[in-house]
């Protein structure tokens, strides 16, 4: 029964082997790029086996409109403009997670930790240490509320508005990725804004105690307790962050709509 399954399996994949590929390279596309399927810790092995069981899944239920196939240059064309589409989706999620980069690395100025940075495995780069702590956080509450289902849904339904090989280059989504782009500081600016407040109101009051008590090393006292008063607003945060995530995670969604929208 089992090989009898795989047989059929591969009938149907070399039947529609052209339409096949297409649906596995926009789906691939997105796994490049998105936070949660693109991360390198995320075996090489493992993304290719989801992007290929995804594809079969859809491949009797994404319709082909008119002949796509006349000659292999524009099948080629045909390939590159469906990565951008994936790449599309995925890059969205990405811009709006890295507003939780942009958001540690405020806060970390704000409380003295600007100087020490970790690696992140991601990226292969030097990241804040708030901004990883917030990513990990925002990685967990996304899986939590089924970010990734959502992910697998916005591929479905951009099948289902933009067919196969009806991708338009010259719509307005430029115009949308510059808009996400500078929500995203805006996000991150809001995330840090409680801590950088809190901040703002210790330096006030150390300026005053430096002023009535001049004997009083102020450079001394103020750093760790700038540290102590981040690190407390970041705890009281924390209750009040998952509902500003799921809030994100929902602006993702109707950005990814918007962005194949203006692609079709």
């Amino acid at each position: 029964m089992r090989v009898l399954a795989v047989d059929q399996m591969m009938n149907l994949i070399a039947g529609k082997f052209e339409i096949f590929l297409l649906i596995m390279v926009r789906i691939s596309g997105v796994f490049m790029i998105t936070p949660i399927f693109g991360r390198r810790n995320v075996p090489a092995m493992y993304k290719i086996g989801l992007a290929f069981m995804i594809s079969l899944i859809l491949l009797n239920t994404v319709s082909v409109d008119g002949h796509l196939f006349m000659d292999f240059p524009r099948y080629l064309l045909v390939v590159a403009k469906e990565l951008m589409v994936g790449f599309s989706i995925g890059f969205v999620t990405f811009l709006i997670f890295s507003s939780i980069y942009i958001a540690g690395q405020i806060i970390d100025m704000e409380i003295g930790f600007g100087v020490v940075n970790v690696l992140d495995p991601q990226s292969n780069i030097q990241v804040p240490i708030m901004g990883n702590f917030l990513y990990i956080l925002a990685l967990m509450v996304f899986v939590m509320i089924d970010g990734h289902h959502m992910l697998i849904s916005a591929l479905y339904h951009s099948f289902k508005i933009i067919p196969l090989g009806k991708v338009n280059l010259f719509g307005e989504f430029a115009t949308d990725f510059a808009r996400i782009f500078g929500e995203t500081f805006v996000i991150g600016f809001k995330i840090a804004a409680p801590v950088v407040a809190a901040i703002f109101l210790t330096d006030v009051a150390l300026g005053i105690l430096a002023r009535t008590m001049p004997q009083m090393n102020v450079f001394m006292v103020g750093m760790p307790l700038k540290i102590i008063v981040g690190l407390v607003t970041l705890m009281l945060m924390i209750p009040v962050l998952s509902i500003i995530l799921d809030f994100i995670y929902n602006n993702i969604s109707d950005n990814i709509y918007r962005i194949l929208t203006h692609l079709r």
